[in-house]
This record gives structure tokens, C-alpha cells and sequence, in this order.
């Protein structure tokens, strides 16, 4: 199987695609306006110490104050409180620890949420791709899903004579049959991170952000871009030089299956991920044979149905049938990656009398879940002909990160939210620059995404052409239309393909 991933950068959002196969499997979306916090290292200052309630509120840079609960403060981060601690068990003595105006060292535990501020700890912790490094502590903890006795003491002795005294780490599930010499690269990476945040601990000004885990090179490195992966393409060199500096230290093998793209067409319309993303919004979804699946998501479960549609088949109703169940088990392994579906998922198959073709169906879809990083649990056909499947949400799913609340309908339905609108209308411009070379536009939007542009002029730094935006009392929230501003004719979509 061939992988590659394939990365869009632009002002608003970056955008990360899994392709196996040349087939989209994965998609990430980190959005200027979603930052994720979770994970980040931030130097702040103790606001209100709250002995009532055990906890204290950290001045970390943002909009609100942070939540720190007394049995997450680190001891040895309090490096004048170091004597007489006093009892874990009693939080009413964190006066005892920290005073207004004090300076402390957090990490993220919780993003925002409504109007609460962020929860904090402490403890902190950096994850690499196969460790996780805790300064500290001394202890080596192993996944659980590492079940060979022979494998753990293998990688116990190690990291034994691998790591210092004071440091602890815990060992992830992708490191069975890893090599000693890829356990001392990565540690010395983290070990060389730490140091860098030991520096910026001591120097500098709170309030800050000392160290930003969910930087998108970051993410790559540590979670998507491997051994198994035969390329990554980029289409910004800063990014892709940021990536190359941190693989240096860590796997320098990988820098040579880096390439950047730097062809005129947008980099998602040239590998055809762009129409796929399209696709994710849909409830219904063709299969190569005239079948059809059908996904729709409720808050509590996600229900999944499975038809013939024009499919008539060449010989019996039973292999018909078998054959539209054996594409949609497929299918529907990629698009619960794809669409990030998570909680409890219901499968309904269009019935088998044979219990032989159950099986295959049911080894296929079970095979294909394997190759998906979050943790997922999928159960044989019940006696209504259902498969049941279970999958821990890994991010947010794009059906959050692309919409928003319909203010229309109280919520029930979504949009297309602002932001979304505006990089779509970015992406037109600059599939459309060779017929509006040179040329003034205007663009009529909804008012609330003209409010959007208002606000954000600089995401249209990258456009060439002079823009006009227009409020249009008549367009819906997620249409728009494009016109050259001196014939006022519009680019219709003949144009974009």
C-alpha cells in the first residue's frame, strides 16, 4: 500500500490529508479560530488562590483565567516550597503553596469550554511518537495494549540504562518491535525539548506559551508522519523547513520523502482530495457497484444503512447482495476515519441468510479498522442482521470544525460556518487567477460573512487581484458569487473546474 500526506497551508486553516492508495482516509483541520490548547506548556501567574474550593486561578495570556486544582501542582516545580509539603489530602492548605503574583509553570489539561476558563496541571508531560516524557519522575509505565512479557522487559531494560534518574516516561502503543537505536533518538529529542523549555522556564515573561505541542510540524512528526508513510508533500517551505529541523533529531531517515509542491493549481484540486472533502458532508454515499450507504449522526449514536440501490447484480440475489455488503463494509471503514465518527456506531447490512458471507464481510471491515490509529471495537452481526462498532473521538470531528449553529433553526441544523465560507472563496480566487489576472473583483456574500472579511482583512493578503466585498440581502449564509468589478460579469463555475 502506498501512503503519502499531503499538506495545504493558508492564512486561515491548515489542512492535513491521509491518502492510501491514492484514496483520502484521514483528513486534519487546524483552523486560526479553533486553536487547540491541550498539551500546551504555558508560564503564568497565580490571580486568586481559592483554599474553599482547592484550587487557584493562573493568569496564562488568554481571555480567562485557568482552573489549577490543588492535587495537580507539581512539588518540584516550586522549587522555594520544597520542604515540609504539606498533607496531598488536605487541598485547603494550598495557601500553603501559592500566593497572588507568584510565577508557575502549567500545562493544558482542558481546552476552554463556554465560559469556563481552562483546566490546568501542574505535572507536565512532552508525547513523542513513541514516548512520553515526564521530568520529575523516574518511573517507566507501559501500554497496557503491550501484552508480551518477553516485549515489556525488553523495553524496561532499555530505557533502564536509556534514561536519567529524574525523568519518567511512559512507553505508547506503536513502540512493540522497536529498535534500541529509534528509543535513544527519540529520547534525545525530548530530552533536547525539555532543555529548551527548562530555558524558557527560567527566562521567560509570564504570561506565555513555552512550548506549543499542537504546532502542526509537531503533530506531523509525532503522530502521522513514520516509517509506514512513502511521502509528504507540503505546499509552504516554512513549514516544510520547520519539519525537516525537527526530524533532524529524531528520525533523519524520513527528511528525504519530503517534497514541496510548487505548481500554480492548489495542491488539494491537484491530488482530488478537494472534491472528496466535498463528499464528507454528505449524508449518502455511492458505491462503485450502483449500492449506496447512508450515515446519519445523532447526538447519541451514529446509524448507517446499507442499500442495492441500481445494483441488480450478474447472478443470484444472494451474491448481489453479498457483493453490495462486502463494497459497503469497505467504504465504511474509510469513512468512519474520514468523518472522525465516534461513540456508538450501528451498521445495517442488507440481510445474508449465509452465515459464510456474514463472516467474510464482517473479517473485512474488521481487517480494514485496523489500520485506524483511534481505539475501536467492532462486534459480529446480532441476530437483527446489525454490526456494532464503538470508536474513541481522536479530535474534533469536521462536521464541528467546518459548521456552526444555524441561528435559523435554534440549533437543530448546522451551516457552513464563516471562516469555512471565506477559505472556500479564498480557494475560487486562486483556482480562477489566470481569468481575473489583473482584474478588480467583487464578491457578494451573506452579511455576516462580509462581517467576517471585515474583520479578517488579512486573509486576503495572498490575493493578487483588488476585492470588494459586498453584502447581498438575497444570497443564503454559504453562497457567494463572483464578478470582475470593470464588465461586471461573473465567474461562474465553469471557470473553477
Amino acid at each position: 500500500m502506498f501512503s503519502e500526506i499531503i499538506v495545504n497551508v493558508q492564512t486561515l486553516e491548515k489542512r492535513i490529508a491521509i491518502m492510501e492508495d491514492n484514496r483520502l482516509v484521514e483528513l486534519f483541520a487546524e483552523k486560526k479560530e479553533q486553536d487547540v490548547l491541550t498539551g500546551n506548556i504555558y508560564k503564568g501567574i497565580v490571580k486568586n488562590v481559592l483554599p474553599g474550593m482547592g484550587a487557584a486561578f493562573i493568569d496564562i495570556g488568554l481571555s480567562r483565567t485557568a482552573f489549577l486544582h490543588y492535587k495537580d501542582i507539581e512539588m518540584n516545580l516550586l522549587p522555594d516550597r520544597k520542604k515540609n509539603h504539606p498533607s496531598k489530602k488536605d487541598s485547603s492548605k494550598i495557601t500553603d503553596l501559592l500566593n497572588p503574583g507568584q510565577e508557575i509553570v502549567v500545562q493544558v489539561k482542558k481546552d476552554p469550554i463556554g465560559k469556563k476558563g481552562a483546566r490546568v496541571t501542574g505535572k507536565l508531560s512532552i508525547p513523542g511518537k513513541f514516548l512520553v516524557f515526564i521530568p520529575h519522575h523516574s518511573k517507566v509505565a507501559l501500554s497496557r495494549r503491550i501484552t508480551s512479557s518477553a516485549e515489556k522487559n525488553r523495553i524496561r531494560g532499555i530505557l533502564n540504562r536509556l534514561k536519567a534518574p529524574d525523568v519518567g516516561l511512559i512507553v505508547r502503543t506503536d513502540t512493540e518491535s522497536i529498535g534500541e537505536e529509534d528509543f535513544i533518538q527519540e529520547y534525545n529529542g525530548l530530552k533536547k525539548t525539555w532543555n529548551l523549555i527548562s530555558k524558557q522556564i527560567k527566562h521567560a515573561k509570564p504570561p506565555c506559551c513555552i512550548f506549543d505541542e499542537n504546532d502542526l510540524s509537531y503533530t506531523l512528526i509525532r503522530d502521522l508522519f513514520g516509517s509506514n508513510v512513502d511521502r509528504l508533500v507540503v505546499d509552504d517551505k516554512k513549514l516544510r523547513n520547520s519539519i525537516i529541523s525537527q526530524l533532524r533529531n529524531i528520525s533523519p531517515e524520513l527528511i528525504d520523502r519530503i517534497e514541496l509542491y510548487n505548481e500554480d493549481s492548489p495542491i488539494f484540486d491537484a491530488y482530488g482530495i478537494e472534491n472528496e472533502i466535498e463528499k464528507i458532508f454528505k449524508s449518502r454515499i455511492d458505491l462503485p457497484n450502483g449500492g449506496n450507504i447512508t450515515i446519519e449522526q445523532t447526538e447519541a449514536l451514529v446509524s448507517i444503512d446499507v442499500n442495492t440501490g441500481s445494483f441488480t447484480g450478474n447472478r443470484s440475489y444472494d451474491e448481489t447482495v453479498k457483493q453490495t455488503n462486502l463494497e459497503a463494509a469497505s467504504e465504511i471503514s474509510r469513512q468512519i476515519r474520514l468523518r472522525d465518527l465516534s461513540g456508538i456506531m450501528v451498521v445495517d447490512f442488507i440481510d445474508m441468510s449465509n452465515e459464510q458471507d456474514q463472516d467474510e464481510v464482517f473479517n473485512l471491515m474488521k481487517n480494514a479498522l485496523k489500520r485506524d490509529r483511534a481505539t475501536n471495537k467492532i462486534y459480529p452481526f446480532s441476530p437483527l442482521g446489525l454490526v456494532e462498532i464503538s470508536r474513541k473521538r481522536t479530535r474534533p470531528s469536521l462536521l464541528l470544525t467546518y459548521s456552526e449553529q444555524c441561528p435559523y433553526c435554534n440549533g437543530t441544523g448546522r451551516l457552513l460556518s464563516r471562516d469555512s465560507v471565506a477559505v472556500n472563496i479564498i480557494r475560487r480566487l486562486k483556482r480562477v487567477k489566470f481569468v481575473i489576472q489583473n482584474k478588480a473583483v467583487k464578491i457578494r456574500v451573506h452579511k455576516n460573512v462580509k462581517l467576517f472579511f471585515d474583520d479578517h482583512p488579512e486573509i486576503l493578503k495572498d490575493v493578487e487581484n483588488k476585492v470588494e466585498i459586498i453584502s447581498d440581502p438575497e444570497l443564503r449564509y454559504n453562497e457567494y458569487r463572483i464578478f470582475t468589478a470593470t464588465d461586471n460579469k461573473e465567474i461562474t463555475s465553469e471557470y473553477y473546474t
